[in-house]
Parts: structure tokens; C-alpha cells; sequence
């Protein structure tokens, strides 16, 4: 399967972050009909494969659906996990043990991350984001776990000041999966 106008195709969600709160929230995307690790015969088993991440971090109390305010001062961290399968959880309720090693790089279920700094997070700082683990075009990252889910941390110092809503879009495509490769993926996204 290659990336291209034919095979690939767009899947997203979103999460809503009150303001003033702090700690972990997540939103869980349903995976199923995107994923069948099961080779039967000589039909093999498919797996989702992402290609790119897309990331917005957007106020969700006015019309200005550029960036958040000027004034905000929020520092969010977010990540896209494979398999996780916390579901979808308000801010501050996931726990810190099962988002532990969401953010690291080492994390076998990190598809994609990034660190988002608000316009007053720190002294001279302007609103910014950093993408700091993305899969690419040449070599996707493939779940072969039923879903997929953002992950979302607000800083306990630096809570947002305004509603705000981060949302993740995924291009990818449904692929088809050797046996050895199929057990080797279902082998490293174990939660």
C-alpha cells in the first residue's frame, strides 16, 4: 500500500478542555472497522497505517478560531497512543500511572506528540507548537490495536485561561500484513 490519493484517507478526533483545570484528559477513536489482526487462510491480516498527524489547539469560547487568546498562559502536552483504550475522560481524570510514559519517545504506543506553549506561558513566549514524534510518509506507523487514543496533559501551573479544544487528524490507510510482521506489532502494542 502506498501513500497516495488512492489508498489514503482522513480519521480524527477531539477533545474538550474546560478551563482551569489540570492533569490528564483523553478522547478514544474506534478502530474495529479499520482492523482485522486475524489472517485467515490466504487472506491477511490489515493493520492502519499513519502517515501523518495534524494538530490544532483552538479557543472554543469565541469566533476566534485562529489560536487561543493572547492572553493565554496554558502549556499542554498531547500525544496520539495506540491500543491505549482509556476511553473518552474529562481533564484530570486519568490516572498519572497510565499516562506515565505516554510523552516519551520510548513509548512503543506513541504514534505522534507534540508540547503546546500558550502566548503567556512563559516570559517572552509566543503561542507555539512542538512536534517532538510523528510517523512518516516512508515509514508509517501501524496499529493493529482496535483503537487509538489523544492523550491530552495541562500543565498544573499553567492551566488555560479559555475553553479550549485539541484536536488530532490522522492520514492514513488500511494495509495488508505478513504474519511475522502482523505478531511482531501485536507484540509491542501491549498496554
Amino acid at each position: 500500500m502506498a501513500y497516495n490519493i488512492k489508498d489514503v484517507f482522513y480519521l480524527s478526533t477531539t477533545a474538550d478542555i474546560t478551563k482551569n483545570t489540570a492533569g490528564a484528559g483523553s478522547s478514544q477513536l474506534d478502530l474495529s472497522a479499520y482492523i482485522d489482526p486475524i489472517a485467515r487462510g490466504r487472506t491477511k491480516g490489515t493493520g492502519l497505517a499513519i502517515y501523518k498527524i495534524h494538530y490544532s489547539v483552538l479557543n472554543s469560547e469565541t469566533a476566534n478560531i485562529v489560536a487561543p487568546d493572547d492572553g493565554e498562559a496554558g502549556i499542554l502536552n498531547v500525544t496520539l497512543q495506540a491500543g491505549l483504550g482509556l476511553g473518552d475522560l474529562a481533564t484530570g481524570a486519568v490516572s498519572t500511572s497510565a499516562d506515565a510514559e505516554g510523552p516519551r519517545v520510548d513509548n512503543a504506543l506513541l504514534v505522534g506528540g507534540m508540547n503546546w506553549y500558550g502566548a503567556t506561558s512563559y516570559p517572552g513566549a509566543m503561542a507555539e507548537a512542538q512536534v517532538y514524534c510523528e510517523p512518516s510518509t516512508e515509514v508509517p506507523y501501524v496499529i493493529v490495536r482496535d483503537n487509538v487514543c489523544l492523550v491530552y496533559t495541562v500543565d498544573a501551573a499553567k492551566k488555560f485561561v479559555e475553553d479550549t479544544r485539541v484536536s488530532v487528524r490522522m492520514e492514513c490507510a488500511q494495509i495488508s500484513l505478513d504474519q511475522a510482521t502482523l505478531n511482531q506489532l501485536l507484540r509491542t502494542q501491549t498496554v
